[in-house]
């Protein structure tokens, strides 16, 4: 059985930009608080934990003597404000193409223009960004929730950093239908993303069966497996190297291998060992 690597997976360039500041931060004596999971990466979030890196849930959890960090999916100003009054330092690891997002909507609002996101609510990197826009902007999932949008003045449209570029476009063109006036689209949808959804999708062509690394919680690796079903139905979606089956690989020659933004590289070398040791009868 041939195991054969997308082009572009794990770790994007926001996410080790992440994980770098808060390990400068441990090794310059801090404790490291980080609000909400620095990344949607369980196993690496216990890699962290395993120096000293806590996850807290609200800013009340966090004190003067500590650090605090926002994670890449970033924050409202309000809770911003907050950290930064509570703690010693704060750590703004927001990944730069989140921050882009925001900054675009705060704009908008500013000028006292409508705001839609096409993106998942109830997704953290949402609720920050609807943050910056709190009384202009509307979260929608797809293209079916336009018809519950208002009449939309002079909009701009934006898209959460990790959706399928395809939903996006088609979400975007329907939107149109809500406003007489000039719309504005800018494709905010990481290239990150974007690579590796491509990769995954030129790669899952040419296997038997493919496998994502990633969180089942992590909407871009949700995405990859998406994009990966639409040309290999043997696609799985595993955090770990023991989720893998090897019923499931019954037949199989060529196998392709994938992985979320927020997977490390020390959990892609052990799902590919795993795969590149089993011995599968030949027929």
């Amino acid at each position: 059985m041939k195991v054969l690597l997308a082009d572009e997976y794990g770790f994007c360039f926001g996410v080790e930009r992440a994980v770098e500041m808060v390990e400068e931060a441990v090794a310059a004596g801090d404790t490291v608080r980080s609000l909400g999971p620095l990344i949607h990466n369980d196993q690496e979030m216990q890699r962290l934990a395993s120096q000293g890196v806590a996850t807290v849930e609200l800013p009340i959890q966090i004190t003067r003597s500590e650090t605090a960090v926002i994670r890449a999916h970033g924050v409202t100003p309000e809770v911003q404000r907050d950290l930064e009054s509570r703690s010693s330092k704060v750590v703004d690891a927001t990944c730069p193409f989140v921050t882009r997002v925001q900054r675009l909507a705060a704009r908008a609002a500013s000028e006292d223009r409508h705001v839609i996101v096409v993106g998942s609510p109830d997704h953290p990197e949402m609720i920050g960004v609807k943050g910056y826009a709190p009384d202009h902007a509307f979260i929608i999932k797809d293209e079916s929730e336009v018809a519950g949008l208002p009449r939309l003045k002079r909009p701009l449209i934006v898209s959460q950093t990790t959706i399928k570029a395809q939903t996006f476009f088609d979400t975007a063109e329907a939107i149109k239908s809500k406003t007489d006036d000039e719309v504005e689209i800018v494709n905010t949808i990481c290239s990150a993303t974007r690579d590796r959804q491509d990769a995954a999708r030129a790669l899952a062509g040419e296997v038997d069966a493919f496998y994502v690394i990633g969180g089942n919680h992590s909407s871009n690796s949700r995405k990859l497996l998406s994009v990966c079903k639409e040309q290999c139905d043997k696609s799985f979606l595993i955090e770990t190297a023991d989720e893998i089956k090897e019923e499931d690989l019954a037949g199989v020659e060529r196998v392709g291998v994938t992985a979320g933004a927020s997977t490390p590289k020390w959990l892609i070398d052990q799902v590919v060992a795993k795969l590149e040791g089993i011995n599968l009868p030949s027929h």
